[in-house]
């Protein structure tokens, strides 16, 4: 079966870092895409950042760029988010999502959660100002 679990959410301040994890299993990054995304207070899922199988080719959305890097690691099938900067408007519940796809680019997956096959629970990641 394929899990996501996903970790590493908390409280930082403005200005502070966090790197969030999630731990995959039932899959590998060869044929799946993965990707970050989080749901704000009253606000639909939007996509952070994501990356298409093996690695091909990330995405980042503006509201983190330059701020947030992605990466994954295969032998611990796991992905991380490392976010720097951190700023309030990035307090939010964080999910890892996956989809069983090579097709499209890591801005596709992010531009389109609803097409994402797996989701894990999410993370809360709180920045105070």
């Amino acid at each position: 079966d394929v899990q996501l679990q996903a970790s590493g959410g908390g409280l930082a301040q403005a200005g502070g870092s966090l790197r969030l994890s999630c731990a995959a299993s039932g899959f590998t990054f060869d044929d799946y895409a993965i990707g970050w995304f989080r749901q704000r207070p009253g606000k639909q899922h939007e996509g952070v950042s994501c990356i298409s199988s093996s690695g091909g080719t990330t995405y980042y959305a503006d509201s983190v760029k330059g701020r947030s890097t992605i990466s994954s690691d295969n032998a611990k099938n796991t992905v991380y988010l490392q976010m720097d900067s951190l700023r309030p408007e990035d307090t939010a519940v964080y999910y890892c999502a996956t989809e069983h796809s090579v097709d499209y680019s890591g801005r596709y997956y992010c531009s389109a959660p609803h097409a994402m096959d797996y989701w894990g629970k999410g993370t809360l990641v709180t920045v105070s100002s």
